[in-house]
């Protein structure tokens, strides 16, 4: 069993706390529209445009790759926003139909690629342990700028916006902690809280905490991938707040 470095650990979990900070306001409205899978689909066109920049030769840490990746899910974004007003009401399946291409696409860039494999993983898993400091700093501006706008604005947004706002979000996202963790940390808690009648945003953003805290320890204590571990304790925690809000709930009716 390995020890916690915390100098490996402390970065990471402030990734985990920013990435769960806009990830969370954004899932509660994910969920309301029923496009679950809008984050997978866009986090794979961007990962799509991080392939494409790398097979041009990009230095993959360059503002060019941050562009491409951008440029890709803008052009998603837009692409599920005329989906939604063409056709409504198999919007969930055009997102599906999008996130297979996306991801068979991000196969066939790296089909000549020697170190493929790696470069997926790292896509889908991230490399959250090994995030650095120019990069916590960067992505707090953005996604602070990101978040007065989604709380300024809010439904004056409209659809464009929304799609947008997410886009970028996940842009950033994905390339600091992997496609896996920004759908967990998107879905997970806003699901596991949606039976709370009150304080649903607040409950959901400490679960994330917490599971960000306990997979990252767990992680390092197992020699496991980060990850997937804080996947799972997500996983976990957000059955047990779920169970426990509905034992509340059955209560509280039961008083009544």
């Amino acid at each position: 069993m390995n020890a916690i470095d915390l100098t490996i650990v402390l970065p990471a979990l402030v990734a985990g706390l920013l990435v769960t900070a806009t990830h969370v306001p954004l899932g509660a409205q994910v969920l309301a529209r029923g496009i679950v899978f809008i984050d997978l689909a866009i986090a794979q066109i961007a990962g799509c445009g991080v392939l494409v920049a790398n097979r041009l030769g990009l230095e993959p840490e360059g503002i060019a790759v941050q562009v491409a990746a951008l440029v890709a899910a803008l052009l998603g974004a837009a692409l599920l926003t005329w989906t939604e007003r063409r056709w409504p009401d198999v919007q969930e399946a055009v997102i599906g139909v999008i996130f297979v291409l996306a991801a068979t696409g991000g196969i066939l860039l790296l089909a000549s690629n020697v170190r493929g494999s790696e470069h997926l993983r790292d896509l889908l898993v991230g490399q959250i342990l090994w995030v650095q400091s120019r990069e916590l700093a960067w992505t707090a501006a953005v996604y602070t700028v990101l978040l007065a706008i989604w709380f300024g604005l809010g439904s004056r947004l409209g659809r464009a916006g929304f799609y947008i706002i997410f886009a970028c979000v996940v842009t950033v996202s994905v390339q600091l902690v992997g496609v896996y963790l920004v759908f967990a940390t998107l879905i997970v808690p806003p699901l596991a809280v949606r039976r709370l009648e009150k304080r649903r945003i607040a409950a959901a953003w400490a679960l994330g905490a917490v599971g960000y805290a306990i997979g990252l320890a767990a992680s390092t204590l197992l020699d496991l991938p980060s990850g997937p571990v804080v996947v799972w304790t997500l996983a976990m925690l957000g059955v047990v707040v779920y169970a426990l809000s509905g034992r509340r709930t059955h209560v509280r009716s039961a008083a009544i």
